[in-house]
């Protein structure tokens, strides 16, 4: 899987696809939708679609496809090379959702919760698929929320196609198995090629499987927290296991409206900026300001 695009920049979104087959354009077809990521504080989360003939059906079960979740690493990458072998009639297309993306959306002014940014993921993946002339007629989905409420709303958007949601879907319909091995190998190779753009001195790669109760991946955090400027953009800061970590390895903001008893015992701002004395922070320069070539001011 070709992950160049979201390597040159994984600040946003990046949508990936295979050749749509030909028989795919004429003969009817059945299309499964799934994530990975979903959970974890660390990386991004990938929503995948696949999609096959409905006359194929019982050759994409064959290929021994299932949950990925029950599958080893080496075994999903075995599924969906297999899956690459048989573009005649198999496609998939996926969105890679960064950190950055996530968090950005959950705390921005206008809240938009990971569950409305799932349902919107998915439902740009299957029109995607329409667009691309995949002659759709058949969706099933692995649930997000109350699978009634999801498939109505996914009826009313696609009203001339039967849609399914359900729970555990990854474990019943093939098609959705097949989605989710797509969307489990994009998210694990994304998390092992990550690049940093915060360029990390000794960064250490090993955190864990990324989920907020994992012990490694908590040790990770509280290492890689920067007193001012908070986590590396791998991080999904809107997490609360990332909000503790902040609220108690970070600076508290000093606002100048605040009371001056609610100031007692708090660093300065300023205090970021000097670069001698007692002050001085032992840390090498933030990129935002090695990025704006800026240096700390030693006379006014």
């Amino acid at each position: 899987m070709d992950l160049s695009e979201l390597e040159r920049d994984n600040t946003g979104r990046c949508r990936l696809s295979s050749p749509v087959p030909a028989v795919c354009r004429k003969e009817p077809c059945v299309l499964g939708v799934d994530e990975a990521g979903r959970g974890p504080v660390l990386g991004p989360m990938v929503y995948a679609i696949c999609y096959c003939p409905l006359s194929r059906l019982g050759d994409l079960e064959a290929l021994k496809v299932a949950d990925s979740k029950t599958l080893l690493e080496s075994e999903r990458e075995r599924l969906f090379a297999k899956m690459e072998e048989n573009r005649d009639f198999v496609g998939w297309a996926l969105d890679v959702l960064s950190p950055n993306l996530i968090s950005t959306s959950m705390l921005g002014r206008v809240k938009y919760n990971l569950n409305s940014l799932s349902h919107d993921t998915a439902t740009g993946l299957i029109q995607y698929a329409l667009d691309q002339g995949v002659n759709v007629t058949q969706v099933f989905v692995d649930t997000v929320g109350m699978p009634e409420t999801y498939q109505a709303r996914l009826q009313q958007s696609f009203p001339g196609i039967e849609v399914t949601v359900k729970a555990k879907a990854d474990a019943l319909y093939p098609v959705v198995s097949a989605a989710s091995i797509c969307a489990k190998v994009a998210r694990d190779q994304a998390v092992k090629k990550w690049k940093f753009v915060e360029k990390l001195q000794d960064s250490d790669t090993d955190y864990g499987s990324g989920y907020p109760n994992d012990p490694k991946t908590k040790a990770w955090l509280k290492e890689h927290v920067e007193p001012v400027f908070g986590f590396p953009q791998f991080v999904r800061f809107s997490w609360r296991t990332a909000q503790t970590i902040l609220e108690k390895e970070a600076e508290d903001v000093i606002w100048e409206d605040s009371a001056p008893e609610d100031q007692e015992g708090l660093r300065k701002i300023t205090s970021y900026f000097l670069n001698e004395g007692s002050q001085a922070h032992p840390r090498t320069s933030h990129r935002y300001f090695l990025e704006r070539g800026l240096e700390s001011a030693t006379s006014l």
